[in-house]
Formats: C-alpha cells, structure tokens, sequence
C-alpha cells in the first residue's frame, strides 16, 4: 500500500537486483520515491525496476565514471537526485575446508584444549585480488557513489545518503579480515563526510545489518545457519524487509536531526 510520503523523491538503490537492495527499491516505491535500481546484473535490476514501476541502471560501482555516469543521467533526467542508498556488496566465499578447521576448534576452545587448534589461516590465504575486490565494491563503491550523489546534492543543498555497513564493521570477526575491513572503512567514511555536508542540507548515515536472510547467505548449510541463530540473541537471521524499514527512516524527513549516526539492526549481536 503506498504511503505517498516521499511521492516524488528521486531514490537510487546500487545492488537493488536481489535481497536488501531490492527489499529497499520495494519499501521506497511503497512510500510513492520513484526508484532507479542499479545492479550489475541486467536481468535483475529490469526485474525490481518493472515491479517498482522504476527505472534500471546496470553499471560497477566499483568503477567510478560509470557511476558518475549514472548518477549524472538520474539529474538530467528528473532534475535532482533526493536520495543514494549505497548497499551494492559481495560476501567472502564460503570455504568448507576453514569452516570446517573454525567449528573444530571451537570445541577445542570448549575442551580447553588450546595447544590443539589449528590455523585457519584466513589472512595468510587472502590474495591480494580478492582484497582489493572486497574493498573496492564495498568501500571505494560507497566512496564514488557518495562523491557523485554530493556533486549534486550540495548545490541543490538538500539530500540524503544511507550507507549499507555491517555489524562486522563494528565487531569484527575472524575468518573475513577484507570485509571487516571494507565495512569499518565506511563507518569512518559515513561520519567524516556526514560532518562535511551537514550545513549544506545534506545528511549521511549509516546501517549495520546482522546476518539477513538474502541470497548472499545461499551458500550457507543449515549447521552453519544454526550456528548463527544461537550466536543471535534474538534466535533467527534478519528478514530484508525489516532493513528496509531502518533504511527507508533515515533516508526520509523523519530522522532529520540524524547527522552521521550508525544504526546497528543486528538482532543483538552489538
């Protein structure tokens, strides 16, 4: 049922083709936003876009003329860009073989038996590929979205920009050192510039999801599922819907005294 109170605001949703982004296209559409969803997959990001009755825009947002291409396209064509939400983002491929060495030790550590443990050696395997790919979609991506939204935001001096962290950004964990990393890069990012663009009528805050139940975590078997509902206080993974209603709050004119702020919705793991 559509709400109307954002009807006619200008959204981008990056990584909208499939779970938390497509779950924020949704949201937005509800409130009357029209939604520019972005996505790498075309298929993806066409299907969202025709539900919400939005627009697609298939680009990288690890490549930054495209997204300032992107960007430059959504204010030519509507004449503002009211809202970013930055969420593109992968995950750590799931590797058996060091999840399997991580619940072992975990009953070691249970046991006491500490001079067991073996390494699991997530740091010393990290290529320097698969870091650099983890930090420039998720870091570099927020970064080159945020200067894009910004070339416009400021002048127009009004704007709003949500930027999808994560609880291990806030609490990070062994076994995903380039994730942790990326996501507490776009804490510190979120408040620098936050404080930067506050006098010009443009806010920017961030989310920390816990673990959601999105195609991300596909990979996942059921003991590793459950080994994440008992860590979660609250018994169970994040429905993308309930993101949805943070993300929809700090991007709309209910949370205008919110400058730089970090909302974890993690089912209280922080």
């Amino acid at each position: 049922m559509k709400t109307g109170s954002l009807e006619g605001k200008i959204v981008v949703v990056t990584g909208g083709g499939s779970g938390m982004g497509a779950a924020f296209s949704r949201r937005f559409a509800d409130d009357g936003a029209h939604v520019v969803v972005n996505d790498v997959n075309e298929a993806a990001a066409g299907s969202v876009a025709d539900e919400v009755s939005g627009e697609a825009a298939i680009f990288d947002v690890a490549d930054s003329k495209s997204f300032d291409a992107a960007i430059d396209r959504v204010v030519a064509h509507h004449g503002r860009i009211d809202v970013l939400i930055n969420n593109a983002g992968i995950a750590p491929p799931r590797n058996e073989l060091k999840t399997d060495i991580n619940m072992a030790n975990q009953m070691k550590r249970m046991e006491g038996r500490y001079d067991d443990l073996e390494p699991g050696n997530y740091t010393v395997d990290l290529s320097d590929e698969q870091w650099d790919r983890m930090i420039k979609i998720h870091l570099y991506g927020t970064f080159y979205g945020t200067r894009a939204a910004l070339r416009h935001m400021t002048p127009q001096r009004f704007g709003s920009i949500v930027n999808i962290s994560s609880i291990m950004g806030l609490r990070p964990a062994a076994g995903a050192p380039h994730y942790s990393a990326a996501k507490a890069g776009i804490i510190a990012f979120t408040k620098s510039t936050a404080q930067e663009v506050a006098p010009f009528g443009v806010r920017v805050n961030a989310v920390c999801p816990g673990w959601v139940d999105t195609p991300l975590l596909d990979a996942f078997d059921e003991m590793t599922r459950m080994g994440i509902r008992m860590q979660t206080p609250i018994g169970r993974l994040a429905q993308a819907e309930e993101l949805a209603q943070v993300v929809r709050f700090l991007a709309g004119p209910e949370s205008s005294y919110c400058i730089g702020d970090v909302f974890p919705v993690s089912g209280g793991w922080v």
